[in-house]
């Protein structure tokens, strides 16, 4: 089969990672990819939201089957123009993708059909939500309703923190925010593929999204992750599948909207059991490279079944390894990173033992270098009996690479850490 993947961060990179290992591939092309990629994918210049280019690309490379990696092109509609066309494609349609596209979207669906979230109000003007902050009071989540990157949400943890976060959402025209429950308990990204109908439950990780070490600064698109998650168990991954994820599933049929991809559920484990805090509609980068490395089935299979319907008593392997990411980020991250920086000692670290280093923001330099062009540059992901021992590993690949501007937090899998240490 030829296949293309669409984006270029470190997700399309674990992606691309693992679907060149399928058998059934013959060839393999990535839109726009990046320098970390083209070691295993062709590259294709074209950008995800040109919908006719993907499509005269489709044509061109005589592609079978795509998988749309980032949320973008997702809720702008590009599976579905892929689809009208005859070109069969992973991931869901415009309609369905709100469940990422719109957070206010989510939580209707969630208060309509009993699925567990926290309380919530909608806004399009700032009166009307200054007053919900002001007689909820803090802590308190701020949100923008629309995509955002990762960076449209602000846990205030102080009332003025609140309101100055949606004074800054409404300097946007047009702007609509979600006034959330602050929810108290751990965080769990939750993954599971999804035929419409049916769902096969994947791995989940836990995610670290604040920007500095101690769960300190802003929020960022995550600094790192893990997986296995020790905080999940069997019990309450039992939970979290038929309360919020199954029920999601029936009711987007219900609504007239089946979704068909994977779907990632952001959940808070809290003392009432856990909730649902968001929905994206794509892998979560960097959850995706420690899914894929800890993944021993052929995952072309799954994704073709997702997408044909066919998921029931589908089963996928995973490996007993614990995988842990690391991601190196640009200085000024997460605002404006500073690009153009070089990198070196990537084949040193590359070399380290149960270790990978996937690309998110890279490019190619005049002289061969490998320079920083984003806000997350690297993920650097290590393999190891115990979450203690991937971390050992992937920061030993860390220490390998020469990288001035660059940063990362430092005690990524701490909380998993410490219940092994107990």
């Amino acid at each position: 089969m030829n296949l293309l993947v669409i984006g270029s961060g470190g997700r399309e990179h674990a992606l691309c990672w693992a679907l060149s290992a399928s058998p059934l591939v013959n060839k393999l092309v990535c839109a726009p990819g990046n320098v970390g990629i083209a070691q295993v994918a062709k590259l294709a210049p074209v950008d995800p939201l040109d919908f006719d280019g993907i499509l005269k690309l489709c044509r061109d490379e005589h592609i079978d089957f795509v998988v749309v990696g980032p949320e973008v092109p997702l809720v702008a509609g590009l599976v579905d123009h892929l689809e009208a066309a005859g070109f069969a494609c992973f991931g869901p349609t415009k309609v369905a993708a709100q469940l990422e596209g719109s957070k206010g979207f989510v939580k209707d669906l969630a208060t309509k059909y009993g699925i567990p979230t926290g309380a919530y109000g909608r806004f399009k003007d700032k009166a009307s939500s200054d007053a919900y902050i002001r007689q909820q009071g803090a802590p308190i989540v701020v949100k923008a309703d629309g995509l955002a990157a990762g960076k449209g949400v602000t846990v205030a943890m102080t009332l003025d923190e609140a309101l100055a976060a949606n004074a800054a959402l409404f300097t946007e025209a047009g702007a609509e925010v979600v006034i959330e429950e602050f929810l108290e308990g751990e965080e769990v990204s939750y993954f599971a593929l999804v035929d419409g109908k049916h769902i096969l439950p994947l791995a989940a990780a836990q995610d670290h999204k604040r920007v500095g070490d101690g769960d300190i600064g802003p929020n960022t698109g995550g600094m790192g992750t893990y997986s296995p998650v020790p905080a999940l168990s069997p019990a309450l991954e039992r939970a979290i599948v038929d309360t919020i994820i199954q029920p999601t599933v029936d009711a987007m049929v219900t609504e007239g909207m089946p979704f068909k991809g994977v779907l990632f559920a952001g959940i808070m484990l809290t003392k009432s059991g856990p909730k649902l805090y968001e929905y994206n509609v794509r892998f979560g980068d960097p959850e995706c490279q420690v899914l894929m490395l800890r993944l021993k089935s052929d995952l072309l299979p799954a994704l073709m079944a997702a997408r044909d319907g066919v998921l029931k008593d589908f089963d996928l392997r995973w490996k007993d390894e614990a995988a842990l990411c690391v991601v190196m980020a640009g200085e000024g991250y997460p605002g404006e990173p500073r690009k153009g920086t070089r990198i070196e000692g990537l084949d040193a670290a590359a070399a380290e033992p149960d270790t990978i280093v996937f690309h998110a923001g890279t490019q190619a330099g005049p002289d061969g270098a490998i320079l920083a062009n984003g806000g997350r540059v690297l993920g650097v992901c290590g393999l190891g009996k115990t979450i203690g021992a991937a971390q050992a590993r992937a920061y030993a690949a860390v220490d390998k690479i020469r990288w001035p501007e660059g940063f990362c937090r430092r005690d990524i899998g701490w909380r998993a850490i410490a219940r092994e240490q107990q």
